[in-house]
Formats: structure tokens, sequence, C-alpha cells
């Protein structure tokens, strides 16, 4: 087959990946361009290195999990789900299985296992892999006419260019935005970028003090300051130097605003148990170490890091008997306990989130073929796009469908030529 027929991909992660792979198997020629020297770099890291492959769930729950843009996804979602994800590395002879919240995972517990199940189909289906990184695109009269390349230059007899070179979040996978500069030179806006799934950052001096700790079920509210909780849920969390971590705090991140709303987060310590119940075993705690030092006290209540921190809060001395703590004190410690605020200054830097929040505006994309409506011959597929998800297999999910539904367009519109 000639190369009349070739769909360029720029970018080996999950969407590009996919997208190749659909093109191929739809009978186009495909070259695949990836700068590192092995595809799937992310994909490598992604579910603390188990590969968080999708969420097995049906599709009014996968675009709930979706915070912007989320009907843009209806249709690729619609083609290409959960379902036919798992099918499809299934085939590969990948096994998955679902776990905790819906969470779909390889078998064996290794996202390598996801990568080479996309490598071998790659090989398999004849795509070219390339080392090389696309530096830049050419569009006349509303069409895409040229592109370029770091190594190679000029590339010729191409008929579709499929853009899924991802975001700006961690950068050493190759995940640079370079895709931006490209696609506003195809003539799209990009939306403000910044970071989704990202640690939270407080000026709260109780955060450098407790550095380290990490809680378990615990509860995190986030709530805008003088205005509505935004989130909710409970789980794990990690205090840092800098301020909160954990999957607690990256899920609550995917819900906050850029649009200078001021939160602040707050901690229920003992989610298990009400205020008066809690009171009432404080009492009882109180009353069986009447004549111990206070710290000793605390230390029963919450992990000995964090005593100081708490016995502040409450106006508690910690060389003071427990028989001397006053009602009032114990009353402020009981609201340390189940309401510990922190406010918060904002996220991370976008190099540290595990995805990346804005991109290519959605109204400038078909939502069933993912075709620019500003550049014929132009697709986008994943990150690089103005979409994000919860945690959970979400943002996979949506670098699936996309590349699913870019490749077949993709390979149509070569084909379609001849």
């Amino acid at each position: 087959m000639g190369t009349e027929n070739r769909v360029v991909v720029a970018g080996g992660g999950a969407a590009g990946m996919m997208a190749a792979i659909a093109a191929a198997r739809a009978g186009a020629e495909v070259l695949l361009l990836e700068p590192n020297e092995k595809v799937g770099r992310k994909l490598y890291i992604t579910g603390k290195g188990r590969c968080n492959v999708t969420n097995n769930c049906g599709r009014e729950a996968l675009l709930a999990s979706i915070p912007r843009n989320g009907k843009f996804l209806y249709s690729a979602f619609s083609r290409f789900g959960p379902a036919d994800v798992t099918a499809f590395f299934e085939e590969l002879g990948t096994p998955l299985r679902t776990e905790r919240g819906n969470r779909v995972f390889p078998a064996s517990g290794r996202a390598a296992d996801i990568v080479d199940a996309l490598f071998f189909e790659l090989r398999r289906r004849g795509v070219e892999l390339r080392r090389d990184r696309l530096t830049g695109l050419s569009v006349e009269d509303g069409r895409l006419t040229g592109l370029t390349t770091e190594r190679s230059g000029a590339v010729s007899g191409f008929g579709a260019l499929i853009l899924a070179t991802g975001g700006a979040s961690y950068p050493r996978t190759g995940s640079t935005g370079d895709g931006y500069a490209l696609a506003r030179a195809a003539g799209h806006t990009v939306t403000p970028i910044r970071g989704s799934l990202v640690p939270l950052e407080s000026d709260d001096p109780c955060c450098a003090q407790m550095q380290g700790l990490s809680l378990r079920n615990v509860e995190l509210a986030v709530r805008e300051v003088g205005g509505r909780t935004v989130f909710r849920e409970r789980g794990e969390l990690l205090f840092t130097h800098f301020g909160l971590s954990g999957p607690l705090v990256l899920s609550a991140s995917a819900h906050l605003d850029s649009g200078g709303a001021s939160y602040a987060a707050a901690i229920d310590w003992k989610p298990a148990l009400d205020v008066q119940t809690l009171d009432a075993r404080l009492l009882r705690d109180f009353a069986a170490r009447a004549n111990q030092d206070c710290a000793n006290a605390l230390g029963g209540l919450v992990p000995r890091s964090a005593v100081p921190v708490m016995a502040e809060r409450a106006g508690i001395p910690l060389d003071a008997k427990v028989h001397e703590i006053r009602k009032g004190q114990r009353r402020a410690l009981l609201a340390a306990l189940k309401d510990f605020a922190v406010p918060l200054r904002g996220a991370r830097p976008v190099e540290e989130a595990v995805v990346t929040r804005g991109g290519v505006a959605v109204g400038e994309v078909d939502p069933k073929t993912m075709a620019s409506k500003r550049a014929r011959g132009l697709y986008f597929a994943g990150e690089v796009l103005d979409v994000d998800g919860y945690t959970g297999g979400f943002n996979l999910q949506i670098a699936w469908s996309t590349g699913y539904a870019a490749g077949l367009a993709a390979a149509e519109r070569v084909l379609a030529r001849f």
C-alpha cells in the first residue's frame, strides 16, 4: 500500500497507540511518531505502576465522572466504552480484573502488560514506529498541508494527522505541552492549562508540622470560603511540607475551579463517630486517664506527630494533667477532630499533576470523529483536548475512546480518497 494512504499519529501514549491501532485495523497505513525510546512511558506509572485501565461502569456514570465538557464525549464513549476496552485487551491476551470502586486493572497487576499488549498489536498491524517529534504543521485554505518533524524534516504522502501529544503533566514522560502550540498553529483555541488530580498547597504551618503523616479512613471536605461544599469523600490523605496530598486530595483537586474562588479543606479524623458519640468517648477516656499527662491521652486519639497540633488547636498544654482539661478545651478538641480546617492556597504546578485540565477547545472539534473544525485532515485524541476526569480509570477511558474515534475517522478519510 502506498504512502498516499498514510495516517500520521503524533504521540505514542495511550490515545496515540489506540488511534494508530484503530486506523491500521481499518486498513490505513500508519506512521506513529514518538520522541521517547519506548512508547507508553506514562502508562507505566499510572495506577501506582498497576495501570487503572478503565472503570467498569455504565455510560451515565462515566459521563458523571467528567467534571467539564462531559457531553462532548457522549458519542466517543457510546462507540468505545469500558466494556469495549475490556474486550480489546482480553482479546490481545491481557486479562483484566475489577476491583474496589469498579476500577479495572490488568490481572497481573503490571502496567507493563498493558504497554506490551499495545506495542505488539502495533507491530502485528504493521504500524511504522519512528522515534521522532512533530515540530510543525501548516494549514492552507482550511486544510492540513504539511508536517515537519525534529529528526526527519518534512513528512510527505500523509492524508491525515492525529495529534495525541498528551498534556503538560509529568513532562519527564514526554508530555511537554508540544501539542498546544501545534493546535494553535492550525487555528485552534487552547483553553488555560493547569493541573488536575494534583496535590494542594496550604500556608498553614500544621502541614509542615505533620509532614509525612498519612491518614486512613478519614473524611475530607473541601468548601468554597463562605460558600458551598464542592467535595466530600472518605479515604486516605497525606500531610506534606507544602500542604496536602494523597488519593483524597487528588480527587478533590478535580472539583476546584480556577475562577478566583478561595477554598478550605476540613478533615474529619473520626468519621465513623458522630459528635455526640465522640464526645462521650472523650469523657470516658479522660476519666480513665485523669492523672496522666495530656500528651499521653491525646496519643490515644491521633497519631503521635499530630498530638502537638491538636493540643495547640484545643488550647491544651501538653504537660498538664488530663483532669485539668476544661470543658471548653474538650469542646475545642472535639471540633478539631471532627472539622480540622486547613486553608488552601491553590494547586501544585501542572508538572506534578496526574492529568492536565484545559487544552484544545472542544467546540472546535467534531465529537463523533475528533476531527478539527479548523483544518481538514487534522484530528485530536487524549489529553491534548480540554477534557479530564476524576480518578478511577476515567482519564484512560477518555484516551481509549477519543483515540479509537480519531483513528477510525482518519483511516476513513485517507481510504476514501482512492
